[in-house]
Formats: C-alpha cells, structure tokens, sequence
C-alpha cells in the first residue's frame, strides 16, 4: 500500500540540503549586498556652482536668457538678500557666457538719467504773478496795497488769511525781487524738465500759503513778512522729492540714495540765511514743497506728461487763486 504523509507534518532536511542552505547567502542578504555596492559604485554628484548674484530684475532677466538657450538652473536668496543663479558645473562656461553676451548687447540704462538743460521760459508766466504786483506796488498806482496784503502775523490769526496769499506778491525793494526771481527761475526750470509746471505751480501756491499761515501761527505777535521766497523753497523741496522717488531701487548706501534730500536741503539753507530773512517762512515752505512731490505719478514722471487742454484749467486756478486773494485784500 502507497504511504501518504500528512500535510501538517514537515519533512525533515537532510544533511545536504542543510549545508547547500548554509553555504547560499539569502535573498535578502542579496538585495543589501546589491544596495551597498550599487551605493559605493554611484559616482558623487558635485554642487552646483554660483554663477551670478544680483537685485532681482538683473537675476529675472538672466534666468530668461538661460532658459531661451535651454540651460537648466535654479534661482536662490542668500542670507544678506540678493538672489543668486547657480547651475551645473559642466553647463558653468556656457551660462556665463550667455550672461556676458546679453549684458553687452543690453547694457544697463539708469532709471533717472541726468536730463539736458536747455533755455525755456515757461517760469515767466509763473513769475508774472510777483513781477506785475510789486511794480504796482513800487509804482504807488494803489496807496493802501502793501499794508493790505504784507503778512501780518496778528492780522492773519484774526481772520485775514488772505494775507497769507497775496504776500507772495510783494517785495520791499528792487534788490528782494530780483533775488527772488533768479532764484525763482532757475527752480521752475529744473521742474520744467521733470513735468510741465502747471500740472504742480497751483498745489505749490497754497503750499506757500499754507507755510505763511504756520508761520504766523509759530510767532503769534507783530510779526511781518513778504516776499515769493516761500513759494521758491517749496519749489525746491518738491524737485527734491521727485528726484529722490527717481532714483533706482538697486541703489546702494544711505547717502546716495538721499542725494537729492541732502543736496535740497544744503540749497535750502544757503539761499535761505541772510539779512532779515523769513528764516520760518523758508523752513515751511521747504516742508509744504516736499510734500507736494507725492502729488505726481511716478509713471508721469519717468515718462513724461505732454502738455494737454486741462493744463489751462490749472493755469488759471494759478492766476484765479491770487486774484481772490487781492480781491478779498480791498
């Protein structure tokens, strides 16, 4: 009879198949040799070399160029703050020298280039102003204009705030207008470069108002003042604002980058102290113009505004504002 063994029972290994499982490794021993030896015959993959660091448009149009010619990198921010491009090192020439070839076919431009100066006389319809009113006044054509429109410190906290206006018009002698008018000149034309004067000459007018009524305001007494030097600081403060809104986001250190500020304010001082100078009337003036350098778009600015039909609204808002101001003086 055929003699059938029970599948619970195991058959005992013999001593030859005990020593054939001995002597071969296992499969999973196997796969960990392989691992290993896969690992220590990997070759070591070298970093990637840095081959550029910059503001982020200069790394922006870099990393365009690379991609355009099909070089893989990656873009990362170090620490201090500048981007940095790294590729491979093998791809480390090739990059580099597609950077260089962009940079010398587009060499970079300054966001505020320096502007030619050339002769206009565009200030002269904003000078007209204080030329016509200190000639009547010179003149003695109306006997009551000078104390109808000086700025009376104490007058002018009562309720004559006009006075704050049309003492931008007048002078006490030749000597007070001409400076003022040099001056005047040359600051509007600085500003003509930027953007046409109407768009800014009426915000600078009450500016100017604004800083004489502080004025009086800060002295409270018999304190008198006239003359268009306030409206020439505030000139000069607003050119200093717009040129300092001019300047490129890549500029490094804190005195270059508040060039303009300095420089407006070192101007300032030196025009501003002399022989009975309004030295109050300068410093708020000066303030009241840096603020109207926020006035304008910087869009506006750095392309330019063509000179359009509003531009006589402005013009006579200019002209409308001192007439109202004589008006209510007599």
């Amino acid at each position: 009879m055929p003699h059938f063994i029970s599948p619970m029972i195991r058959r005992r290994p013999s001593a030859e198949d005990t020593h054939s499982r001995e002597s071969a490794p296992s499969t999973i021993e196997q796969s960990i040799d392989f691992s290993q030896t896969a690992q220590s015959e990997e070759p070591q993959t070298p970093p990637d070399v840095r081959i550029s660091e910059g503001g982020f448009r200069q790394i922006r149009d870099e990393s365009l160029v690379l991609l355009s010619q099909g070089i893989s990198h990656r873009i990362d921010r170090s620490e201090e703050g500048p981007f940095q491009i790294f590729v491979e090192p093998e791809k480390r020439r090739a990059a580099q020298f597609q950077i260089r070839l962009y940079h010398r076919e587009n060499p970079p431009r300054d966001e505020n280039p320096p502007l030619p100066l050339k002769f206009t006389l565009q200030p002269l319809w904003v000078l007209a102003i204080p030329i016509v009113c200190t000639l009547f006044d010179f003149s003695d054509m109306f006997v009551q204009m000078h104390n109808a429109g000086i700025a009376d410190a104490s007058k002018i906290l009562r309720g004559e705030w006009w006075r704050t206006i049309t003492a931008m018009t007048l002078h006490s002698d030749s000597r007070h207008l001409a400076s003022n008018l040099v001056s005047g000149f040359l600051a509007l034309s600085l500003l003509h470069y930027r953007i046409p004067l109407a768009k800014l000459v009426p915000f600078l007018a009450v500016a100017s108002a604004v800083a004489n009524f502080f004025v009086a305001l800060t002295v409270q007494t018999n304190f008198r003042s006239l003359g268009f030097s306030g409206f020439v600081f505030a000139t000069i403060g607003c050119l200093a604002v717009i040129e300092f809104r001019l300047m490129p986001r890549e500029t490094h250190g804190m005195l270059r980058r508040f060039a303009p500020l300095c420089g407006a304010a070192s101007l300032a001082v030196f025009l501003g102290l002399g022989e009975n100078a309004d030295i109050l009337g300068h410093l708020y003036g000066f303030i009241a113009g840096l603020l109207c350098g926020f006035i304008p778009k910087k869009k506006t600015l750095r392309w330019g505004a063509p000179t359009a039909v509003t531009d006589i609204f402005w013009v006579l808002a200019y002209y409308a504002l001192f007439a109202i101001g004589w008006a209510l003086a007599f």
